[in-house]
């Protein structure tokens, strides 16, 4: 596509972007609040709190009203207008914390001492947050633009006090995954208000406690390793909230990730939920988790204690080291809570699929000071494949030790054992999978692997002030994979026998990570800095030991025999070892210039060293390095729309040793990305990002054409495009998420693909759409309603551009009913039982979706 054709389409669609914005949004309202009598141990007066009361003086006992002449004259001209809100406009000067018995205070305090208008009616909650707006009212705090505070108490994860728009301030605290449960004050003069909603209505507080977040997410940690406003951040990243992964019953990360603009399966790994993704056109194996790198296709995840999954496109290597240039799939696990949770699901469905699984939380000591977590699974199943089976068993406790108010210790751990055939789909024939049934199974059945893993780590986080921060954690990662391979994904013989070969193999691996970071607040003049400085130690171990059978069976995929002798496999293995050890140091600041104007800038330093040993001998062993930088800006210009642009690199060295033809070893692949985009505050409730994107990747691997046998490091590959999310409330009950997706990626130099050639398993047209409704009120509420509809365009199986995998439409649904604590629920995938494809490793070996698949599901809380 042309650069005409690409942005006129980009100004097309920001059009149309804009343009939604006049949509009114709709702000959910709650009951007028009893006034508070009693905050901590002080006592307070009962105060009517009423519509417009303007500082909590007493309208309603006046006893006397003014004289009509007496009355402010209304302004008759613009400028008239101006200057009277600019008189009834309140400067905010100060804002502190009250530690109270039962929670905490805030204390605002205005130029000499003007009355705020404050409506209690109007304060709210939002997923796991309280909201409080006020309006004719501006921050003018002497040393940054808005306050904030991380952690306050136990159950409070971040309080904001920030400037909403040009006359309205906001208050906003988010609880550690539900709303605080401390009593938490608004104190304005001489009045208090609390924040915290009725406590008397059950029906309020077990919503709250089952559906911790709706589908917008507006702060995220991944982009900057800051908590930090989505509009904020010059860069694209989606979130996919707990809420959509219990909507759509959803047990795979690969499967969540449908929902998000530019990101794919990449491939299945015989089967296994494991894999890796391709994001805007690049691979990426395994993913990052809280921040740590758990980087390996091999492993299988589970999503029983995930928390949201937050996908940063583009490249990332400044905070986090060797990647791919696409992006990174950062998974955040859930935390402690500081009241006790207690939750029961059993899903049942086609295939013999069954999952119980139970998820407990709470204080495990009188003050509160200990807190604990813990998940559980259990998976069995098979599969519409022949043959297929899943058995899984996944654990991960969580302790958090309050130490005091400024410092807390975290401890967590997760193992998971996998059991499964090891299937590796089905081949082509022609330019086409090939024509058979997709439950046909090449390979045989002893085809049995085993996958299991352990995580272990530790977080630390200390508070010196009210702006700086230390940070020091630790994860280990383990694991092994072993099993018998009795597979196909080997060229056919004459379009009919496909060739099996045993062999007996097994991998470990083993990935050792400590970081330690400082994140501070300061100024210069007018100018608010947030420094992140960072060091990263890592070391990757990965080990390989393999036993081969010498002959292979051939197997008819048309009329296969699946009872044949295997033939004996060889005593004799094939072994080596890989190890990584990588030393990081990394620099951010987020600048801001002005409330609308917002600078980052970054980079990062890698030095690492590599050996690799076969057979016992040392075969390879190098030392190398790079810096990778990152630009990136945000401008506002007005308060519901972010303009960025923004600029970055990455840098990835292969795992296994590759050298050229003067036996010098290759470097890494760089990518380079330019990206602009524009984020959109539809409304409170209803978010979305447009962006438009080209990234680089240089020094790939090809066929040296002097020599078959050897490489050279010439090529290149090139992607860009167009991506669209929009996530969030439309009205009350109308949850969404949706995305379009334009990718043109090819390659732009080889010697062995055809130059032009597009990219494997990438579309060029991709569309998303996901969206529930619940009923509000009568006697159905609480019965919900879920639709879901997935495009995706035609994609090639190899890069050779010799296999098709034809477009396909699939149509997801969901009904379920929610009641006082529990919720009964049934979701169908592919309700039209659509044929598709979803993925391919190569041309021999193409992964056939699901076809029509039931889920039903009841969970319980408590």
């Amino acid at each position: 596509m042309g650069k005409v054709r690409f942005y006129g389409l980009m100004a097309a669609l920001t059009g149309s972007l804009v343009s939604g914005l006049a949509v009114p949004g709709r702000a959910e309202e709650r009951s007028p609040l009893t006034p508070l009598k009693k905050v901590g141990t002080e006592q307070r007066l009962e105060v009517p709190l009423l519509k417009g009361d303007l500082g909590g003086s007493r309208l309603a006992d006046q006893a006397t009203v003014s004289h009509f002449r007496d009355r402010p004259r209304p302004a008759t001209t613009v400028k008239e207008w101006m200057a009277q809100i600019e008189a009834a406009t309140v400067q905010v000067t100060s804002v502190s914390l009250n530690r109270t018995d039962t929670g905490l205070e805030i204390v605002l305090q205005t130029a000499e001492g003007k009355p705020l208008q404050v409506d209690a009616t109007k304060f709210r909650t939002e997923g796991s947050s309280l909201i409080a707006d006020i309006p004719n009212a501006v921050l003018a705090l002497p040393n940054a633009p808005g306050f904030s505070a991380a952690n306050p108490t136990p159950d409070i994860a971040t309080l904001g006090v920030t400037q909403q728009d040009a006359n309205t301030i906001r208050v906003s605290v988010a609880g550690t995954g539900k709303l605080p449960t401390s009593e938490v004050t608004l104190k304005v003069g001489e009045l208090a208000y609390s924040l915290n909603p009725e406590v008397d209505e059950p029906d309020e507080e077990i919503v709250v406690t089952g559906q911790q977040n709706g589908y917008r997410v507006p702060n995220a940690t991944t982009a900057t390793k800051t908590d930090t406003p989505l509009r904020d951040i010059p860069a694209s990243i989606q979130v996919i909230p707990r809420r959509i992964l219990e909507d759509q019953k959803t047990t795979r990360v690969q499967e969540a990730l449908e929902n998000v603009s530019g990101v794919r399966k990449r491939d299945n790994f015989g089967g296994s939920n494991a894999g890796g993704y391709n994001i805007r056109g690049f691979d990426q194996a395994g993913n990052f988790r809280n921040g740590f790198s758990d980087n390996d296709s091999y492993s299988s995840v589970d999503t029983a204690n995930i928390d949201r999954i937050e996908v940063l496109k583009g490249p990332a290597s400044v905070l986090f080291g060797q990647a791919e240039p696409g992006g990174i799939v950062n998974i955040v696990t859930k935390q402690p809570l500081s009241t006790p949770y207690y939750s029961a699901e059993f899903n049942v469905g086609n295939y013999a699929f069954y999952r119980p699984s139970f998820d407990i939380s709470g204080p495990l000591t009188d003050d509160g000071s200990v807190l604990y977590r813990l998940n559980v699974a259990y998976q069995n199943s098979e599969s519409f494949r022949d043959f297929n089976f899943t058995e899984r068993v996944f654990v991960a406790p969580v302790i958090t030790w309050n130490i005091s108010d400024r410092t807390s210790l975290t401890f967590d751990l997760e193992y998971l054992n996998n059991d499964y055939l090891y299937d590796r789909g089905l081949p082509s024939i022609g330019d086409r999978p090939a024509p058979i049934p997709i439950s046909r199974f090449i390979g045989l059945p002893e085809s049995v692997y085993n996958d299991s893993n352990l995580r272990v780590g530790y977080r630390l986080e200390h508070e010196f002030s009210q702006d700086w921060q230390l940070r020091n954690a630790f994860s280990f990662v383990s694991g092994r994979l072993t099993g018998d391979s009795a597979s196909g994904g080997r060229a056919l013989v004459d379009n009919q026998f496909a060739p099996i070969f045993i062999d007996r193999q097994e991998f470990t691996r083993k990935i050792y990570t400590l970081q330690t970071e400082l994140v501070g607040k300061f100024k210069t003049g007018s100018i608010v800095h947030q420094p992140l400085i960072g060091v990263e130690l890592r070391r990757n171990t990965w080990e390989y030991t393999g036993f081969g059978a010498a002959d292979s069976i051939l197997l008819d995929i048309f009329n296969p025999n699946y009872d044949v002798d295997l033939p004996a496999i060889s005593d004799e293995a094939y072994f080596y070892t890989t190890r990584r050890d990588t030393l990081g140091i990394y620099l951010q600041d987020q600048i801001t210039f002005a409330d609308n104007l917002k600078v980052l800038v970054g980079g990062r330093f890698d030095t690492f060293q590599r050996k690799q040993t076969e057979l016992g001998e040392t075969t390879g062993e190098e030392s190398l390095s790079a810096f990778n930088p990152r630009v990136g800006i945000v401008y506002q210009p007005i308060q519901p729309i972010s303009l960025y642009a923004s600029y970055t690199q990455s840098f990835q060295p292969d795992r296994f040793f590759g050298r050229s033809a003067t036996n010098e070893p290759f470097k890494p692949t760089r990518g380079t990305q330019y990206e602009v985009g524009i984020k959109a505050d539809i409304s409170e409730k209803l978010s979305a990002t447009l962006a438009a994107y080209q990234i680089t990747k240089t020094n790939v691997v090809t066929a040296d054409p002097n020599d078959p046998d050897l490489s050279v490091q010439v090529g290149e590959q090139r992607s860009r495009g167009i991506e669209l999310d929009i996530g969030g409330e439309i009205l009350p009950g109308l949850n969404i998420i949706a995305s379009y997706t334009y990718t043109d990626a090819i390659t732009s130099k080889d010697n062995r693909v055809v130059v032009g050639n597009r990219i494997n398993n990438v579309p060029e047209h991709a569309a998303s759409l996901w969206t529930t409704y619940e009923l509000q009120s009568g006697d159905l509420k609480g019965l919900g309603f879920g639709l879901g509809l997935y495009y995706v365009g035609d994609r090639y199986a190899d890069l050779e551009n010799t296999s098709i995998m034809p477009s396909y439409f699939r149509t997801d649904f969901a009904i379920y009913y929610k009641r006082d604590n529990w919720r009964l629920g049934l979701n169908i995938r592919n309700l039209f039982n659509e044929t598709y494809y979803e993925t391919s490793q190569s041309r021999n070996i193409i992964y056939p979706g699901a076809p029509f698949t039931v889920i039903g599901s009841f969970s319980i809380q408590f």
